[in-house]
């Protein structure tokens, strides 16, 4: 196997997409995890947190939904989530680039 700390810096900052194409940020670094997991070492890792994560997410924004209509507590978790679609991609690039284990809070495990 090969490194690539790059490629997984890459694939971190690739979620960021979202803000531009909306749906970029699940579909790009899936497809580097699909293609290189087995290639590159810890891509396995990394992409697993880093769907992990997106799927959280999403969950998570499907709830804040209806709870706009609850005094507004869903327009709150919707800035929240934003943030944390922001900060959450750069740091953990940030942590790929020094061979640190990939973090993303709140996230639930669906692919082990």
């Amino acid at each position: 196997m090969k490194e690539n700390k790059q490629l997984l810096v890459l694939t971190h900052l690739s979620q960021l997409l979202d803000f531009v194409s909306g749906i970029g940020g699940f579909v790009v670094p899936l497809i580097l995890w699909l293609i290189k997991k087995d290639e590159i070492r810890d891509m396995d890792e990394h992409g697993k947190a880093i769907l992990n994560f997106r799927i959280s997410m999403f969950i998570y924004v499907l709830l804040c939904i209806p709870l706009i209509l609850l005094l507004g507590l869903g327009a709150i978790g919707l800035i929240i989530l934003g943030f944390f679609y922001l900060i959450f991609p750069i740091t953990n690039a940030i942590k790929a680039s020094n061979n640190e284990e990939p973090n993303y809070p709140f996230s639930i495990t669906f692919i082990k």
